[in-house]
């Protein structure tokens, strides 16, 4: 028997295909719009459609707020994003990553979807931008060799520093040939590193003139490239995806060169200005350096150091007074109390007890002789006296209880 599936099961087993099919993840969609909606939450809901048939569309917002125009109901569009099923209706609907006026051209499609996966890849972010030198030692150009860019380039490099060398790298601009030819270009000038930084450009042109600048391999040498890159296509309005991943971005040649070139007459102003702020700052330093010595100099410790050792001598002799006072404080202290330590070892003392007409009775060996029953006859007996000692021997022993 086959298998029985729930209403959930079955889409949710169509949902699956439909997000498997590689067809429908991105896909353009080409149609009119009508019953568009943006709801409160941003999100825009809208269906697409054309003579023989349609299909539901969604917008969220994360990608409606960055749309160039307001859709409106019959307008013609292109879609792009992917086909999977809404399972809570059971539908089939197109979600949206963007909307292109229809017309525009596969190119501008084409130039979209490059652009979207590039960014996402970092390659336009600005924390990749690097810094152009202030004053460039040599400057590498690439372009082409007969074009009006590089007249333009030229003539404003000199009239502003002429002192600074240009390097072409010529190369073609347009055509099937340009875009490796670009590539070729940029990692010379980064295997040479005969110059600091590089200008890439062009004059302006159609879209379909400029866009060996949209190429993905120029892109991604552009931002690969280690010498900083200022991307000057001869355009005011539009931008390549050069100009995206380029260090920095110039409308044209012309702009591009006053970017990179200082002015030399300008440096000069500015060195003269230097010049005279540290001319300045070095005087008025020197007043002050001069001001704070003359200060010091009239110091009573330069002009009468005397009253100044005076004082200390007087301080000095007071604590010397009062350090005396201290000590001979606590010697006295330490002798009362030397004293009454030493009265009572005396008193402890068991040897002061034979100043009194005691002695001490001990056996030859050192015990001390308490009793008769310690000793035998004639045993010699050693008896400690106050003042010296007798050794004698036992000739009689008599036992007396006292107490």
């Amino acid at each position: 028997m086959n298998n029985i599936y729930t209403v959930s099961e079955l889409t949710k087993y169509i949902k699956n295909v439909f997000d498997r099919d590689a067809n429908l993840i991105s896909i353009f969609v080409k149609g009119e719009i009508s019953n568009f909606k943006s709801h409160y939450s941003g999100h825009c809901y809208f269906t697409l459609k054309d003579s023989g048939s349609q299909i539901k569309g969604v917008m969220f917002k994360s990608r409606a707020q960055f749309l160039k125009f307001e859709p409106r109901d019959g307008m013609k569009v292109v879609a792009c994003g992917q086909i999977t099923v809404f399972e809570r209706d059971g539908l089939y609907q197109l979600y949206a990553e963007q909307l292109i006026p229809d017309g525009v051209g596969e190119l501008s499609i084409a130039f979209n979807q490059l652009k979207e996966k590039l960014a996402a890849e970092g390659l336009f972010d600005d924390c990749r931008k690097k810094k152009l030198p202030l004053l460039p030692k040599a400057i590498g150009i690439v372009t082409s060799p007969t074009g009006a860019a590089l007249r333009d380039i030229i003539t404003v490099a000199k009239r502003r520093h002429p002192g600074i060398p240009l390097t072409l790298y010529p190369v073609q601009v347009q055509g099937v040939d340009a875009p490796g030819q670009i590539v070729q270009a940029i990692h010379g000038f980064n295997r040479l590193k005969s110059v600091d930084v590089i200008i890439v450009g062009r004059g302006g042109g159609s879209i379909e003139e400029l866009w060996a600048f949209n190429d993905e391999k120029v892109v991604r040498a552009i931002a690969a490239s280690h010498i900083p890159i200022v991307s000057a296509v001869g355009h005011q309005t539009d931008y390549t995806l050069a100009d995206f991943a380029a260090d920095c971005r110039a409308a044209t040649p012309s702009q591009a060169a006053e970017i990179v070139v200082p002015d030399v007459y300008e440096l000069k102003r500015h060195i003269t200005t230097l010049q005279t702020m540290l001319e300045s700052n070095m005087r008025l330093y020197i007043k002050q350096r001069r001001q704070a010595v003359g200060q010091l100099r009239a110091n009573r410790v330069f002009n009468q150091p005397e009253k100044l050792f005076a004082d200390k001598r007087q301080l000095l002799d007071s604590y010397m007074e009062r350090l005396g006072q201290s000590v001979r404080k606590i010697i006295v202290t330490k002798q009362h109390i030397l004293k009454i330590n030493a009265e009572k070892l005396t008193v402890l003392n068991p040897l002061a007890v034979l100043s009194r007409g005691y002695s001490l009775v001990r056996t030859l060996d050192g015990q001390v002789v308490k009793n008769t029953s310690q000793v035998e006859h004639q045993q010699p007996l050693e008896i400690i006296l106050h003042q010296g000692r007798l050794t004698v021997v036992v000739s009689k022993e008599k036992e007396d209880i006292h107490g």
